[in-house]
């Protein structure tokens, strides 16, 4: 079976989770006590997903400016770097040995 291009399209799999639109609609075809206090539970943690996403934009939108402010700081960083590096390094030389040398070899 070949799928249509797009993320989710007649999809070959079924999902995971309702909806809660798909929940809502459940909840009329099922009519037993344990199906209507699942309704109502599975509702309820929709109203509260969305107390959450209400509440946490602030959130959110702090995390977002750190983002930038990181960014920012990450860029300015770089440059030093970079300017660093191009300062000439002086050149390396041995270090001139000290000691007493007879001129020969030890074995």
């Amino acid at each position: 079976m070949t799928l249509e291009k797009g993320r989710g399209r007649y999809s070959k799999y079924a999902p995971y989770a309702f909806t809660e639109l798909g929940v809502a609609m459940l909840s009329s075809v099922l009519n037993s006590a344990r199906a209507i206090q699942m309704n109502i539970v599975i509702m309820r943690a929709f109203v509260r997903l969305r107390e959450v996403l209400a509440t946490h934009k602030a959130l959110a939108r702090k995390v977002e400016q750190l983002e930038a402010t990181q960014q920012e700081h990450r860029s300015t960083i770089v440059a030093v770097v970079e300017e660093i590096k191009k300062l000439k390094q002086p050149a390396w030389r041995p270090k001139p040995r000290f000691g007493f040398y007879t001129g020969q070899k030890q074995s």
